[in-house]
């Protein structure tokens, strides 16, 4: 039972919280080990040591500040296995899903780690006669990264790398499910000698969310999770005068055409339906059939979803986990009793079997005959679940998803180009696919989601980083001549 600790101002803290939340194994239900609840002075104390750390960070040559990033990124390749292994244990994904998670937030330290070129501004000389005028990004101050559990790796490595780079200094507030892992990533930025205070951790709940939300110290806001809480953290802190980027919640669709390489579409899907027990926001849970596709699809992601092998992350013979808790179970298995109820059937029923040793297991799930203007169509359901709905032809197919008032992501699977430009262009989402099933941005694009599942205008990674974590600042400057003459 390992206790969870803060980390301010380059100091390791043990709260005393009024109680402690138990952390889970997902594959086994034991309790591993306590994490404090928080409360807005733990929230504080970090923020304190972020604002005490600023104005010396500022000043640190971004060629020297990345020199930190690149320790970081050699520590993470040397403690990769074990980080993995950590995050298996807490999270409940395969090991090779958790290693390509830790792969995704190393991408995002080397992109960074070419902040000197990144930050640079524009200058144009004779603006008007004897006039020049610059263009300078300077760091905002503190800014806060409210993180989710379904990637406890990777999202945090969102921002953290981009936020320092820039000469921000930076609270993490991990999710309360899984903080084992920022724990172990704290340990090996303390490694690297970074200046205390630059990066802070801080554990807990809502108390400690919204005294993130509320502190004036706390410039900017990063947060990934639900569309419901998504609302709440977009609200209260742009209230509050912050800058905020707020991914949330998705239905991912995907069409499949008729002409579409049968084989090749399912296994795709089948991995972006299942893979890592379907809770991730680009995983698809809408399987949009097009004519003839209907009957021969149904029969391949059946028969693929049946063959999934469910069971401990650790197991290299393991395809899919559980899922994060029991009530994400008992959840998920309520949303597929609701869409029974709503006219769809079960082609195969996640429900039967459970895989044992006490863990938060479903199997996959298929239901066909769904509809998009269900419960169950407009449902997150962020589980193993994929409802096959059929399209006449690719216009209706596009008008389904727009529907939805979700955005995140969309992809197509057609053997057609002029099928494929039309969906790239008329389809309403941030994130595109053609024939990809997890349509995820490189560390160099940025992570993008329209309409329900984005609140904001700037995004995670790539340049919408740089101009999230800077303020743009313009000098306009006269030197005349005759005042040298004077001095």
């Amino acid at each position: 039972m390992e206790t969870v600790r803060d980390f301010a101002g380059g100091e390791w803290i043990t709260t005393t919280p009024a109680y402690w939340i138990p952390v889970h194994d997902p594959a086994t239900g034991e309790a591993i080990g306590r994490t404090p609840a928080g409360d807005a002075s733990d929230a504080a104390r970090a923020v304190a040591a972020a604002a005490a750390a600023f104005p010396a960070w500022r000043r640190t040559p971004p060629q020297e500040r990345i020199q930190y990033l690149f320790k970081l990124r050699a520590l993470l390749i040397e403690n990769f296995d074990s980080l993995a292994r950590t995050l298996v244990r807490e999270n409940g994904k395969t090991l090779a899903e958790a290693r390509g998670e830790l792969m995704r937030g190393q991408e995002n330290i080397e992109v960074a780690c070419g902040i000197p070129t990144l930050m640079q501004g524009y200058n144009l000389e004779d603006v008007a006669a004897g006039i020049d005028e610059i263009m300078i990004r300077q760091p905002i101050g503190v800014v806060a990264a409210i993180t989710p559990f379904n990637f406890p790796g990777m999202i945090p490595l969102w921002f953290l790398p981009y936020a320092i780079a820039c000469g921000n200094t930076l609270v993490v507030k991990p999710s309360e499910r899984v903080p084992f892992t920022m724990q172990r990533l704290f340990e090996l930025i303390e490694k690297t000698g970074l200046p205390k205070g630059v990066c802070n951790l801080v554990n807990g709940g809502r108390a400690v969310v919204d005294a993130l939300l509320d502190h004036p110290d706390v410039r900017g806001i990063s947060f990934v999770g639900s569309s419901a809480v998504a609302r709440h953290v977009y609200a209260r802190a742009s209230a509050n005068g912050k800058r905020v980027q707020c991914q949330g919640g998705a239905k991912n669709p995907v069409v499949v055409m008729p002409d579409a390489d049968m084989a090749m579409t399912t296994k795709i899907v089948a991995d972006s339906a299942f893979g890592c027990a379907g809770q991730r926001c680009l995983a698809v849970s809408i399987a949009i059939t097009v004519g003839e596709a209907r009957r021969s699809f149904r029969e391949s992601i059946a028969e693929a979803a049946s063959s999934i092998r469910v069971g401990s992350g650790l197991d290299p013979a393991t395809q899919m986990g559980p899922v994060i808790s029991h009530e994400s179970r008992e959840r998920i298995a309520g949303c597929i009793e609701q869409g029974l109820r709503e006219g769809a059937s079960a082609v195969v029923d996640g429900r039967e079997g459970n895989n044992g040793g006490g863990g938060y297991f479903l199997r996959p799930t298929i239901l066909d005959n769904g509809r998009m203007d269900s419960e169950l169509g407009r449902t997150e359901i962020f589980g193993p679940v994929l409802t096959l709905v059929q399209a006449r032809d690719l216009d209706e197919a596009i008008a389904r998803i727009a529907s939805s008032p979700y955005g995140n992501a969309a992809s197509i699977f057609t053997s057609s180009g002029v099928s494929a430009r039309k969906f790239r262009y008329e389809v309403p989402a941030g994130n595109v696919g053609v024939n990809i099933g997890i349509a995820a941005p490189m560390a160099y694009f940025p992570f993008s989601g329209w309409k329900d599942s984005f609140l904001g205008t700037l995004h995670g990674q790539g340049k919408d980083a740089i101009e999230f974590y800077t303020d743009k600042k313009v000098v306009v400057e006269r030197w005349p001549a005759e005042w040298s003459r004077k001095f």
